[in-house]
């Protein structure tokens, strides 16, 4: 069970990544607009999950991956936040699930503190 959890984790994350190619567009316009290189951000954070993606499913470098994946969460964020403060811009979006979206990103980081201790 614990190897398909930390697979299903790391392929939530390389499936995101992998949109980040996808839908450029739609991450480049929920960046905050005090942030700088908003398509090179976007770029940079999708190689990011793909990579911790990739590293969560081998056992060995689930650890690091852990780690990085907290950080690059914690990263994305202010994001997640700028959405939630101005739902006028997502019309598309219905405002609980923008305010959802901010517990759920301390869920998983929860989910990959779990997996930051060598087993």
């Amino acid at each position: 069970m614990k190897t398909a959890l930390r697979w299903l984790f790391g392929l939530v994350f390389v499936l995101a990544g992998l949109n980040h190619f996808r839908a450029p567009d739609f991450y480049i316009n929920i960046m905050p607009p005090y942030l700088p290189w908003h398509r090179e951000l976007v770029a940079i954070s999708g190689v990011a999950e793909v990579a911790l993606g990739v590293m969560m499913l081998f056992r060995r470098w689930a650890v690091p991956a852990g780690w990085g994946l907290i950080a690059l969460l914690v990263a994305v964020f202010p994001a997640n936040l700028h959405m939630t403060m101005h739902p006028e811009l997502y019309p598309s979006i219905p405002p609980v699930v923008l305010w959802l979206r901010l517990p759920l990103q301390g869920l998983l980081i929860a989910w990959a503190y779990s997996y930051t201790r060598s087993k």
